[in-house]
């Protein structure tokens, strides 16, 4: 027995250090599996998959999100009215200040030509207050001068009578008569008079600025009849692609409508592109403003674009604990809306360095 001892001491020892050299190893790779979670297994349901900060370069953050254009226009008439022509379709690229849309003009088209004829009507009796016309002037100045002749007859015959009433010759009925018709005169001299000062003068102030006031309002009436009428013609406001057309030809649009149509179409640039992300609040201190990045959509994960964090939004979303990111892709030209399409999943990784240049 005594000499078994030492073999048994020394065979119990050896499976005690194995014991714990086993727990350690199991303990470690415990722990390094909760250092880096597997990607869709967060308890908030958030695709993401965090790693301990590398050196400059490395990779720091994975997460899933969906393209969506960076500008998305909802294009509607300013104007109502029914489509006569809609040469567009879905898919179809089209550039700044093209065709997208022609509406009815009979209604509006009537409306600018009476606002012209409302305009030439206010411009004319504008321009005849603007002064008289040298006949008008010439005439209350004729009749002035007649009314000074006859002023000056009517003085020597009321002199005259006078003398011949003193004497008796005439009766007081007509010498009343006679200085009557005198100071009639002189009135009518002097209404003659201010009518020929009126007449060089001119009309009234306030009469031209009441005209100049109704031709400034008829212009406010062309210009917004012009503005329906060109209105009816609607051009793309910026260069992209028709993403969803909403109307037909033989529509009514009106982009006040509460039901119906009230648009024509959606369109995007597909070049300029970004990826909508919701990073955990965990993770959201592994991102920063220009941050490189790397995209890949997930239909087409064996083709990878250059990205960078564009914007941090400064609201996070209390219910998944995370707060929204966007990633800009850089998308070369001849690619546009091939592979990369609005609402596709991606997977963006984050390094740790800056991005070289936007």
């Amino acid at each position: 027995m005594g000499r078994w001892l030492p073999w048994v001491l020394c065979t119990l020892l050896a499976g005690t250090t194995a014991a714990f050299g086993y727990l350690a190893f199991d303990r470690s790779k415990a722990d390094d599996a909760a250092a880096v979670p597997v990607p869709g297994t967060d308890g908030d349901g958030l695709k993401t998959r965090s790693a301990p900060l590398p050196a400059e370069g490395g990779i720091v953050l994975e997460s899933k999100g969906h393209i969506t254009p960076a500008r998305q226009i909802l294009l509607s008439p300013k104007v109502s009215g029914m489509l006569v022509e809609l040469p567009i379709e879905e898919g179809q690229r089209v550039k700044q200040g093209d065709v997208v849309a022609r509406l009815e003009t009979d209604e509006y088209q009537a409306d600018f030509d009476r606002a012209q004829a409302a305009l030439a009507a206010a411009t004319h009796r504008r321009d005849e207050l603007e002064h008289y016309r040298p006949e008008e002037v010439g005439q209350a100045r004729a009749e002035l001068a007649e009314a000074q002749a006859q002023l000056e007859q009517l003085q020597d015959d009321w002199s005259r009578d006078q003398q011949l009433y003193k004497k008796s010759l005439i009766s007081r009925q007509e010498y009343e008569s006679s200085q009557s018709q005198l100071h009639a005169m002189q009135r009518r001299v002097e209404r003659l008079k201010l009518a020929h000062q009126l007449m060089e003068a001119g009309p009234r102030v306030e009469r031209k600025q009441a005209a100049e006031a109704d031709v400034q309002l008829a212009e406010a009436e062309l210009a917004k009849a012009r503005w329906r009428l060109d209105n009816c013609t609607i051009r793309a406001p910026v260069s992209g692609t028709i993403l969803q057309k909403n109307a037909e030809k033989g529509n009514i649009v009106n982009a006040m409508a509460m039901n119906g149509s009230f648009s024509l179409c959606e369109m995007a640039d597909l070049a300029d592109l970004e990826v909508e992300l919701l990073i955990a609040e965990r993770d959201i201190a592994k991102v920063f403003q220009g941050q490189r990045c790397k995209v890949c959509a997930e239909a087409y994960q064996d083709r990878a674009y250059e990205g960078w964090v564009d914007r941090i939004m400064p609201i996070a979303d209390r219910g998944r604990a995370a707060v929204p990111v966007r990633v800009k892709i850089r998308v070369p030209r001849e690619e546009e809306g091939v592979y990369l399409k609005p609402e596709m999943g991606a997977i963006v990784t984050f390094f740790s360095d800056q991005a070289a240049k936007h």
